[in-house]
């Protein structure tokens, strides 16, 4: 396994719809290992293939109820069914290190999609759980927790988020 390197906010690859797996292979399983490897390597508990470069709809998630590390998830073309309640929390990305704010999400979702083998599920989530398959599967659709937030609070979000990659981009080149 190997630790991948994360686009950041401005990579266009970001902004991209993901195009669904069609093939479950070898290749795919070495990239969810890799993305499993490399979400707790920066200390998240998501990431989607596109903050890794590749523009498939797969996301892996670490499951909060059993335990940080515990309990790491493999969802495959993932769907929010359905979703209920409304709750506002803070949130950060992996793809957006150093920025937070507080996003509201649902508090309650079903989501369809499947595992590595190919095999269909239904997870129902609430909570954290919610938060963190909502966040991953909108980066499936090149949304950002940033787009999620109000217009003045975007605009000071980008602004530091300059400052921010200046110095992430200086480090990479060091």
């Amino acid at each position: 396994m190997a630790v991948l390197q994360i686009h950041y906010l401005g990579d266009s690859i970001l902004r991209k719809k993901a195009r669904p797996v069609s093939e479950l292979d070898g290749d795919l399983r070495k990239l969810a290992g890799d993305m499993i490897e490399t979400m707790y390597f920066k200390q998240g508990v998501g990431l989607a293939a596109p903050q890794v470069g590749v523009p498939k709809q797969m996301i892996v998630y670490d499951n909060p109820e059993a335990g940080y590390g515990m309990g790491p998830q493999v969802l495959i073309n993932p769907r929010i069914v359905s979703s209920e309640g409304s709750v506002k929390d803070e949130e950060g990305c992996l793809s957006v290190p150093e920025l937070t704010d507080i996003v509201e999400r649902s508090e309650r979702v079903t989501v369809t999609g499947l595992d590595l083998q190919g095999r269909e599920l239904e997870l129902e989530a609430e909570g954290l759980a919610a938060r963190i398959l909502e966040h991953e599967i909108d980066h499936l659709e090149g949304i950002l927790f940033v787009d999620r937030v109000g217009a003045v609070k975007k605009k000071l979000l980008l602004s530091k988020w300059r400052k921010v990659r200046k110095e992430l981009e200086a480090e990479r080149s060091a």
